[in-house]
């Protein structure tokens, strides 16, 4: 099971679109059992996932308090990807879940505030020793600065080539539970989500191959509003 955490210590930068956006596009496209968890007290993950219609990605309940335990009866439960949405500027917080991640995405809008934030998040994943990439999220097409942000960026790690633009249909689509790809298939913000979850594939699968470890049994886990459980995927994983 990989882990990857979304986070940022600028609150704005697009975390819970992004985390959501990509996990529907990890269930949508690796066939393999995907997880959300919701650590921000706002809960803006938790409320977009109750208004969805479709099943996958899956929501689990965790808390920081119980993370390991919950991770653990997820890997039970054959789950193979989780996407972690953290919550802003709490730096404990975001630690704990950058330590249990395998990869970290930090959304970055090319703005002098979001980039000067960057630095403080890059610090914490750091200090932690995990591999991180950058995403700018909420460009304007065509504008110089999304190019500097980029450029700066890349001098603390790696920049996903492929940049998120300012569209309406991101957040009208979050409204009732959906993503881009959902409301409008062809559509230029979808193809961007497309691409970038490739680009993320492709860094998983560079990733460390991770001990396995059997299962002492199948525990009972809680998803959102509904209850699932689900069954473990065949071997080998994608990831």
């Amino acid at each position: 099971m990989r882990i990857i955490a979304v986070t940022s210590q600028k609150g704005g930068s697009g975390k819970t679109t992004i985390t959501g956006h990509l996990a529907v596009e990890a269930a949508r496209t690796s066939g393999e059992p995907v997880a959300l968890i919701d650590t921000d007290p706002q809960g803006s993950l938790s409320d977009w996932w109750n208004e969805r219609e479709a099943g996958d990605p899956a929501f689990a309940q965790a808390t920081l308090a119980t993370l390991d335990t919950d991770l653990a009866a997820l890997r039970d439960e054959g789950i193979r990807l989780v996407f972690i949405d953290t919550p802003p500027a709490i730096t404990g917080a975001i630690q704990s879940v950058v330590t249990k991640s395998d990869l970290v995405i930090i959304p970055t809008r090319p703005s002098p505030h979001d980039l000067r934030a960057a630095g403080k998040t890059v610090e914490l994943v750091e200090r932690a020793g995990k591999p991180l990439v950058f995403v700018v999220n909420g460009a304007t097409a065509r504008a110089r600065l999304t190019g500097e942000a980029a450029i700066a960026l890349s001098q603390h790690g790696t920049v996903a080539p492929t940049i998120l633009h300012n569209r309406q249909d991101f957040a009208a689509s979050m409204i009732d539970g959906r993503t881009v790809m959902e409301a409008n298939a062809s559509g230029k913000s979808a193809q961007e989500v497309e691409l970038l979850w490739t680009y993320i594939t492709d860094r998983i699968k560079r990733l460390p191959m991770k001990a396995q470890f059997k299962s002492l049994g199948t525990p009972r886990v809680g998803f959102g509003n509904r209850q699932q459980i689900i069954e473990p995927a065949p071997q080998p994983s994608a990831y």
